[in-house]
């Protein structure tokens, strides 16, 4: 087996590669979001990201992109995610590395992937290259936490998205919300949109509020769309339905038979509501491994009670409502057992304030040496 340690700029040649699979954010499912950067000499070739489902993987991506008379003999590739080693709708990716005539390859992380799972990392390193594992290893495992939970629990990660009163109001008191904050916050929360493969809403937010629930964001794409709708109310003329991308519909056994615009999802019924463990199974299965809640507040308080909500991204306007509906609805949950999430980043948006948390419950998805004691014995890189 050959190791070795990468180059002293291993970091920052990761740190581009997870910068070109944000570029793939929302793009990509059900397939991981991976980034590549081609370097020699200490200097960047060549970068390339995942693209859409049976299109290049971020590795192909990036050799193609390599300038001609360029000797790769000498070159190492940073890739985020470990190459796929098995024929999907494209060919396995180790098998264009080890055409390509790479010197080397650093891997951020291991994929859980059951085909893969270290065996990608193997075949290169019975190929005589030199590989380096774990390099800003959390960071790409972050990035890929739906991909990752999808495949170890058959669940996505759900991001809950709020625009919020300083006093925790989504709405004031006689129902209005348009708007209780600025035009930054609302483009950054069209930017979330845009690098989700879905949105989730209750049927209380699609008749107050009528949503198009579309990316209103220069080069945007529209993700799909899940309702929770119990006894099948919404309006067949509803705006979410006029995008032309998936709409689920998820409604309670008992629910009236309609003919609708989009698929309906019979599920089991829960105490307040459906059964969100069923809804959220349903939309992995569909390939929905990143899912955005946008209310209401409701649905928001059964996420987080089955503890379901990954990340909270909440845009807080200077304004008290003192009134209206809340952010979190439902009865309140006592301090031993309240959700906790951990403070990421607090960005100032003009005169709001965007707070992004994340569960304190992913840990152990995030350490790769606690979680993937099936995947081949790989050394890391120190």
């Amino acid at each position: 087996m050959s190791t070795r340690q990468a180059d002293p700029g291993r970091d920052r040649f990761m740190g581009m590669a997870l910068e070109m699979a944000r570029r793939a954010a929302g793009r990509t499912a059900p397939n991981p979001m991976v980034g590549a950067v081609i370097v020699v000499d200490g200097q960047v070739v060549a970068e390339g990201h995942t693209r859409p489902p049976g299109q290049d993987h971020a590795e192909v991506d990036a050799l193609r992109r390599v300038p001609a008379g360029v000797d790769l003999r000498q070159a190492t590739m940073y890739v985020t995610f470990e190459p796929c080693c098995h024929h999907g709708r494209t060919p396995p990716c180790t098998d264009a590395i080890l055409k390509s005539g790479l010197g080397a390859v650093v891997v951020g992380t291991i994929d859980p992937f059951p085909l893969v799972a270290g065996r990608g990392i193997r075949i290169l390193q019975e190929a005589g290259l030199q590989v380096a594992v774990g390099v800003r290893e959390r960071e790409c495992r972050r990035q890929n936490l739906g991909f990752i939970r999808a495949i170890r629990h058959g669940l996505p990660t759900v991001t809950v998205k709020a625009a919020q009163s300083l006093d925790g109001r989504i709405a004031a008191a006689d129902g209005g919300a348009r708007w209780v904050t600025g035009p930054a916050a609302r483009e950054v929360g069209h930017q979330l949109r845009d690098q989700h493969d879905a949105i989730l809403v209750g049927i209380r937010t699609v008749l107050a509020d009528d949503p198009a629930l579309t990316t209103r964001s220069p080069g945007g794409r529209d993700a799909a769309v899940a309702v929770l709708d119990s006894q099948l109310r919404i309006p067949e003329n509803a705006k979410l339905f006029e995008a032309n991308r998936p709409v689920f519909l998820f409604c309670s056994a008992s629910a009236p038979e309609r003919a609708l615009p989009a698929p309906v999802f019979r599920v089991p019924d829960a105490p307040r509501g459906l059964d969100l463990d069923a809804v959220l199974r349903v939309l992995v299965a569909a390939g929905q491994h990143r899912v955005l809640a946008e209310g209401g507040g409701e649905v928001h308080r059964s996420l987080l009670a089955g503890a379901y909500v990954d990340q909270m991204e909440l845009f807080v306007s200077p304004r008290v409502l003192a009134g209206g509906a809340p952010v979190v609805g439902g009865p309140g949950f006592s301090l031993a057992g309240a959700p906790s999430f951990r403070l990421r980043a607090a960005v100032p948006l003009g005169d709001d304030l965007h707070l992004s948390l994340e569960s304190t419950r992913d840990e152990i998805l995030l350490d790769p040496v606690l979680y993937e004691p099936g995947a081949v014995d790989v050394h890391r890189a120190g």
